[in-house]
Formats: C-alpha cells, structure tokens, sequence
C-alpha cells in the first residue's frame, strides 16, 4: 500500500503568479485539494487548468469529516491543504487536520511560498531581525488587552486585520499608541499595492480620504521601539 501524503501547499495572496512550480505539479498529482472556498481555489486551478477534485475544508469542519480525511490518507491517499490565500497553518482552521494526520504518523509535507506576513515586513524596511505575529486582533474578548500589550514589545509586531475593522483598530492604536509608527500593508502582490506609514491618525485620515483603500486584508505592523 502507498503511503498517505498530507501537502500543505501555500497559494498566492493576491498576484496569480505568485506560486512554485512545485505547488503547481503537486496540485496535478494529488487526489484532491481541501480549501477554505471551493470558489477561490477553483480560480487558480482554472487559471492553470488544473482539474483537481476540491472539497471545503474551514474552521466549522465537523469531526467525521475529519476522520474520513485521515482514513483516506492511511489509504495511501495524497490529499492537499490550503488556505484562501498564503501558507496554510498560520492564522488559519488547518493547524487541527496537521495535528490530527501527526498523531496518525502520515506524512506531512510543506511546500513553501507566498506569505502575507514575510511579504509585509520585507516592504516595510524595518530595520533589525526580529518581529512577533499575533495573528488577527481578537474582534471583542481581549481586544482591549490586545492593544495595551504592544507597548511591551521590545520588536515590531505583525497582524492582520479586515476590511470591516481596520478603522476601528487603527482607531485603538490611535488611543493607546499615539506616536507610534504604524506600517499598513494593503493590497499586497497586486497592482495597487501600497505601505502606508505614519501615525495610527494619519493612516485614518488617509483611509477615510480615499474609502476605496479600506477594502481588502490589512497587514499591520507596529514599532513601538525608541
């Protein structure tokens, strides 16, 4: 019997382009691919006319769905993870089936890419080598500890943030870390891709300025160093 193959396979965060030709052979040989939205990976694989199979995988995935995934992977099964967009695994429901096929002994595999994160603090130029991902700001218990808390850093933190919250968020940076400079990725890999630098109130006025730029996944970076 073939042994089963768990591939976690990062996709593009934006820009199509933006993929391995590993991630692409890999795509094309595995028997099917979980996703968080059937719709948005079914527009990379058209865009490679890649005929996969794709069943949703997302964060309400019940248990017997679960371990009919496993039971088809000790089958000798070759299954792909990914996410909407980036690596899958970080910020993202696919850390439980990579914990569940590890207690099962199948095998895992990484095939690296395209990162919202990396991609953010790469554009930003921020100078020195260490940073914290705190994943998406909490939407309402521990919100408010969330952002006292970023003073303690000694390094740049990283998070995201949607389009529904980012005014709301850069409005409570601007409560508790008025003076501090604040990166927001935008639109990153595509054509208006944009860092927007300055103060939590500038960044408002910016956003509030041009409506438009309020829309998408935001990467926000806080240096709270002297």
């Amino acid at each position: 019997m073939n042994q089963g193959r768990l591939s976690l396979v990062a996709t593009p965060i934006g820009n199509l382009e933006d993929i391995t030709l590993r991630a692409l052979r890999v795509l094309k040989e595995c028997d099917y691919v979980l996703c968080e939205d059937t719709r948005v990976t079914g527009k990379l694989l058209h865009h490679y006319e890649i005929s996969a199979k794709m069943h949703r995988y997302d964060a309400h995935t019940s248990e017997a769905a679960h371990e009919k995934i496993i039971n088809d992977l000790e089958a000798g099964k070759h299954i792909v993870l990914v996410s909407d967009a980036g690596t899958p695994g970080i910020s993202d429901p696919g850390v439980l089936l990579i914990e569940q096929a590890r207690a099962a002994d199948i095998l895992i595999e990484a095939i690296p890419g395209p990162s919202a994160v990396t991609t953010a603090v790469s554009l930003a130029g921020i100078a020195g080598n260490q940073f914290t991902f705190l994943g998406f700001v909490p939407q309402k218990k521990g919100r408010e500890t969330f952002f006292r808390a970023l003073r303690e850093y000694e390094h740049p933190v990283v998070f995201f943030e949607s389009t529904h919250r980012i005014i709301k968020t850069l409005e409570a940076l601007e409560q508790t870390l008025p003076e501090t400079t604040v990166y927001i990725g935008r639109e990153l890999t595509k054509m208006h891709e944009e860092m927007l630098v300055g103060s939590a109130t500038e960044i408002i006025r910016i956003l509030s300025d041009t409506p438009v730029k309020q829309k998408g996944e935001f990467v926000i970076i806080v240096d709270c160093r002297p």
